[in-house]
């Protein structure tokens, strides 16, 4: 028995304007053009959003991140954990969701 997954291979031709189009199609959402064809012949449509513009969210989940790994790590430390740490953990979390819903609803996309 094969120890890799079966595969079917074909070979499809296009012509030099055709393939150029591909091409030009695939960089446009970021895709080698063989993983574009394969995704379009699969899926159909590819949606790729550009993510560049989600520096601010990064950087907000970054802090809330180490917020929440310091008082974990004084929590193990100490037994114990304050209640005014827990109150800016969860402003911080609702501060963060309202961002990234935010930013979620004005982000483009660009459907392939």
């Amino acid at each position: 028995m094969r120890k890799y997954k079966q595969v079917k291979r074909k070979e499809v031709v296009f012509d030099l304007n055709e393939w150029k189009s591909i091409e030009e199609k695939a960089a446009s959402v970021s895709l080698k053009t063989g993983t574009y064809i394969k995704r379009m012949a699969l899926d159909g449509h590819i949606t790729y959003y550009n993510m560049k513009e989600a520096s601010t969210v990064v950087n907000a989940l970054r802090i809330i991140g180490g917020n929440i790994n310091q008082i974990a790590r004084k929590a193990n430390e100490t037994g114990n954990i304050y209640a005014n740490d827990i109150e800016k953990l969860q402003e911080e979390y609702s501060s963060i969701c309202h961002m990234l819903n935010q930013f979620l609803s004005t982000l483009p996309s660009i459907a392939a």
